[in-house]
């Protein structure tokens, strides 16, 4: 793989799909989802499969259009954010709970 200097900017996700076609194409350079789109095409080579890998990184899968889900979470709310502390730190478990993901 060549080594090529792109911003976080630079390195999109795009998710291109229309209504007359069964499938979707997705185009990423985040490692998270190109591992997804990896395991999902091996283990499901009839919805999924690799259509190129680019030299900086980036890659382009088509899958199956009905195996596409696009899902909004919203943020917890103050007595929902408090529940969590206090299971966190009876359990002793680190939280994510202050981070700048969720808003006050």
């Amino acid at each position: 793989m060549r080594k090529c200097r792109l911003t976080k900017y630079e390195k999109e996700t795009i998710v291109l799909f229309n209504e007359a076609e069964n499938t979707a194409n997705i185009y990423t350079y985040n490692t998270a989802l190109k591992n997804r789109l990896a395991k999902f095409s091996k283990e499901n080579p009839n919805c999924a499969k690799l259509i190129t890998e680019y030299p900086c990184g980036a890659v382009a899968y088509e899958i199956d259009k009905k195996r596409l889900s696009i899902r909004f979470t919203a943020p917890y709310s103050e007595e929902r954010r408090e529940k969590a502390r206090k299971y966190a730190k009876a359990h002793n478990i680190v939280s994510n709970l202050n981070s700048k993901h969720f808003k006050r």
